[in-house]
């Protein structure tokens, strides 16, 4: 029987090729598991949500709720809510702590994703803030003089791989759109912290030591993770004071401080001078970025809409058509401890993460079956091809309508899964779900004033063609590469019911469409559903969760036709259920927690 089972969850360093690492990359934990022991000094609300936790129970609450990677973040933003701040106000807080206590994931030298429902209009509304390319980039960036694709980890680690970040734009965006707290006021926790110094976590000491040659690479950052040449342990208290010159800057003079000005100069300069791999960023690729408003992806299922974000995400475009895909289906009545549900979920996921490799880019840059891709007509089609009673011995991607033709190579991009999701409700009833990164853990390496610069152009195709046809991710100037990041709202009677996403690299798509089908189909409360064994296909292997019950399908799964693999798989789901009242779920494999009122 499944069961909400929490696995240690490895840390594994190694190297790959992009043509070897497709699979394989993203599956690669990039922190260890918990130890809670940092956070001793938490409030009696924060540390009863972990006591919740640890019981597998759902925290609940009436007024408002947030849900992020660790406490200290979740406290920062609970304050703000407390005090009438809205979900937008309660993000800034969350996003400024998370860049502090929890590097390896995301920053303010990252990119991120906001889905937002507006309880006084009833509108969802989502926010591009992912890195462009700069325009001094070419496509052949990550290609050898022969035109062969570089190896991964000489790609990432300097200037080379490094975007312009968008995070620091999107929180003033979403402020000012949404905001009602004083914007300077909203530092303040990560201020504190950052000058009186926090406790390190179990997670981020196992992070710098299983990632210690790439983080010693360069001074600065080498400094910082290991001071006097010794690995940061847990328990220590680490101080950044640059990190809180740098958020004084920004909440005295808005984002403008973080793209022009001294700190856009330091990170131009850190970037093309990284020491054998410098890059191409400048500062007129940081003075012209923009947060860019985009249509949501709403895609029916059951009596719900499932909304999130549109390309250059993947995300709610392959999680919607998995799901409506699955929406033909009874796995209500089938239940979680069938391996015929599971044989339909693994196939609709190959099926969906065929189209992704083959369509989906930055829709700015290249033409995209968006709406092709999740109309009705196109996923009976699709959802034809699960009929049968065993995997399907061959997937490729499906033919969807296109407002004018097009043909596209499949793509070879590797994405790691370093990165944070946050979930938030406010007292006015407003929704947040915005999925945060930097990409691979710790970046590029590269530390600027006190935070970490991302490698997200290693999200392009590192090849720029295949069999003489095009590949839609391709690396180009100005462009945003392609993210499965999924931060969801689901919408039930046009108001939200479910606000989630994940970290994970291209399996965040997995874990969601998972959790979805869970609190829907299944009737698992938040927790349960963020909690369970994962299993997740892409590409034909079906990957199932160590140390959990997930590995007691490798049989049936096998019977049924599917390559199977048992290995650690790393979440990171933050949910909040909506309903008369709120209740929040935080994934056991991380260090966050659910806090409301």
């Amino acid at each position: 029987m499944i069961r909400t089972l929490l696995s240690s969850v490895a840390l594994t360093a190694f190297f790959l090729t992009p043509s070897i690492a497709q699979q394989a990359a993203d599956a690669v934990a990039p922190e260890t598991s918990s130890d809670l022991s940092a956070f001793d000094t938490l409030s009696d609300a924060a540390q009863a949500a972990l006591a919740t936790k640890e019981a597998g129970s759902p925290t609940t609450a009436q007024t408002w709720m947030v849900a992020a990677a660790n406490p200290l973040a979740v406290e920062a933003g609970a304050a703000v809510l407390r005090e009438g701040g809205t979900a937008a106000d309660a993000m800034v807080a969350v996003q400024a702590v998370l860049g502090l206590v929890e590097p390896q994931s995301s920053g303010l030298g990252g990119g991120a994703f906001l889905v937002w429902y507006d309880a006084t209009s009833g509108e969802v509304t989502t926010l591009d803030g992912r890195e462009t390319a700069p325009l001094e980039a070419t496509p052949t960036l990550f290609q050898s003089d022969d035109g062969e694709p570089l190896g991964f980890w000489d790609a990432v680690v300097g200037g080379r791989s490094v975007g312009t970040p968008g995070t620091p734009m999107l929180m003033e965006e979403a402020h000012a759109r949404w905001g009602r707290a004083d914007w300077a006021g909203l530092f303040g926790p990560a201020i504190s912290l950052a000058e009186d110094g926090f406790t390190v976590s179990g997670r981020l000491a196992g992070a710098i030591e299983g990632g210690a040659e790439r983080l010693q690479r360069f001074s600065r950052t080498a400094d910082y993770f290991f001071p006097d040449g010794e690995a940061l342990q847990a328990g220590d208290t680490l101080i950044n004071a640059e990190y809180a010159n740098t958020l004084r800057l920004i909440a005295a003079h808005g984002s403008d401080a973080f793209y022009t000005g001294p700190i856009a100069d330091d990170i131009v300069a850190t970037v093309r001078t990284a020491a054998g791999n410098p890059g191409v960023l400048s500062a007129t690729d940081l003075a012209i970025y923009e947060v860019i408003e985009r249509e949501p992806v709403c895609v029916p299922y059951r009596t719900s809409e499932v909304c999130g974000m549109g390309p250059p995400s993947s995300g709610a475009l392959t999680v919607g058509q998995i799901l409506g895909m699955l929406d033909r289906y009874d796995l209500a009545a089938m239940g979680p401890d069938s391996a015929e549900a599971w044989r339909l979920i693994g196939d609709a996921s190959r099926l969906a993460f065929a189209d992704r490799g083959r369509y989906m880019a930055d829709s700015d840059f290249v033409p995209m079956p968006t709406k092709g891709l999740t109309a009705l007509a196109y996923l009976d089609e699709r959802a034809a091809l699960l009929g049968g009673d065993a995997a399907l011995t061959e997937v490729s991607a499906g033919s969807p309508e296109w407002d004018h033709a097009m043909l596209w190579a499949d793509d070879e991009a590797i994405e790691f899964p370093s990165t944070s999701h946050i979930s938030i409700v406010d007292q006015y009833g407003n929704a947040l779900s915005m999925t945060t990164t930097i990409e691979n853990g710790f970046g590029s390496r590269l530390m600027v004033r006190g935070f970490l610069l991302n490698n997200e152009l290693t999200d392009f195709s590192f090849r720029t063609h295949s069999d003489g046809l095009p590949i839609a991710n391709r690396l180009e100037p100005g462009k945003r590469p392609r993210s499965s990041m999924s931060p969801t709202i689901v919408m039930t009677d046009g108001k939200p019911s479910l606000v989630i996403g994940s970290p994970g690299g291209s399996r965040i798509i997995g874990y969601v469409a998972q959790a979805i089908v869970a609190n829907m189909d299944w009737g698992m409360d938040v927790q349960q559903a963020v909690a369970m064994p994962h299993l997740v296909n892409r590409f034909g292997t079906y990957d199932l969760e160590a140390g959990t019950d997930a590995a007691g399908f490798e049989g049936a799964l096998t019977d049924l036709g599917f390559e199977v693999n048992v290995r650690d798989l790393n979440s990171g789901l933050h949910a909040i259920a909506v309903s008369d009242t709120l209740s929040g779920g935080a994934d056991p494999r991380r260090e966050g927690i659910a806090l409301g009122e």
